[in-house]
């Protein structure tokens, strides 16, 4: 009994230290080396700060800016450390009273009429809550607000949407997708 007792007692120390310390450092190590920008959060800096990141989406609420996807992500949204749906089921009347006033809010903010057309992604939250990109639809669904704020001519504003507007990786996977922070800091660019 003693010699199984010594047996696994070493093994949970090598394993411990193989699992729990080498195969990490190994790891961290590769991601440094290979993928540094992702590795280190794909930050976005500005005049030498952080603005953002490039993979997580952000609450922009100002008119002069274009607007993401909504959030489940935390109590107040676009929490990264509680990076999750709202697990709410299609039937889920807190799930449809919340799509019916974020297409409203949409609806108002942009001046569009009551029974106007607003695409999915400006009212639901994506699986993790924090995805950073729109569709182009809802980018130029935008633009009129967003031009009008600012006072820019529409078709800048639209040509700014599809230069931003990022082809399916690799060509097939995906859809056509804007985003959002790089849009924002390339209209705050914009003379």
């Amino acid at each position: 009994m003693g010699r199984y007792l010594k047996t696994g007692l070493i093994m949970l120390v090598v394993m411990t230290l193989v699992l729990g310390i080498v195969y990490p450092l190994v790891v961290y190590g590769l991601a440094q080396v290979l993928f540094p920008q992702q590795a280190n959060g794909s930050l976005v800096i500005q005049n030498g700060q952080p603005v953002g990141s490039a993979l997580i989406g952000q609450g922009f609420q100002d008119p002069r800016y274009f607007h993401g996807r909504p959030s489940a992500a935390g109590s107040d949204g676009y929490d990264a450390s509680a990076s999750a749906g709202s697990n709410l089921g299609p039937t889920n009347q807190k799930l449809i009273e919340g799509i019916a006033g974020n297409a409203t809010a949409v609806r108002e903010e942009n001046g569009l009429s009551l029974g106007a057309s607003v695409p999915a992604d400006l009212v639901t939250a994506s699986g993790s809550g924090l995805d950073p990109h729109i569709s182009p639809t809802s980018a130029q669904l935008q633009v009129p607000r967003v031009a009008k704020v600012r006072n820019l001519p529409s078709e800048k504003v639209y040509s700014l949407v599809d230069q931003y507007t990022e082809a399916p990786q690799l060509g097939l996977l995906g859809e056509p997708r804007v985003n959002v922070l790089f849009l924002n800091l390339a209209l705050d660019e914009m003379k």
